[in-house]
């Protein structure tokens, strides 16, 4: 199942309802705020420990980032706030490509 984007897999717990399976993500995500680095969990495995215990597995995806790249002495990652002349001076510059 889905909860707040995140992909759920509950096994053993029949009766576990959506309530408890949000305080499960909400600890997750505030215990693990500083290894997360700007990813998101993704997925979490609710399951039985062998001590009684509940056992979660969960996967942080990779962080969302933007490209950044040197135009005209820039360091920038998208032009879309230059004015017309700073556009006109990337359109005309000479392009390198690394491929």
């Amino acid at each position: 199942m889905l909860i707040d984007e995140v992909e759920v897999t509950v096994r053993g717990y029949a009766d576990m309802d959506e309530k408890e399976i949000r305080k499960y993500i909400s600890y997750i995500q505030e215990h693990d705020a500083k290894n997360l680095k700007g990813g998101r969990l993704t997925k979490l495995t609710i399951s039985p420990a062998p001590t009684g215990e509940v056992n979660l597995n969960y996967v942080f995806g990779m962080p969302k980032f933007e490209r950044i790249r040197r135009i005209t002495g820039y360091l920038v990652g998208t032009i879309d706030r230059w004015n017309n002349a700073k556009r006109a001076e990337e359109k005309e510059r000479v392009k390198h490509s690394g491929e």
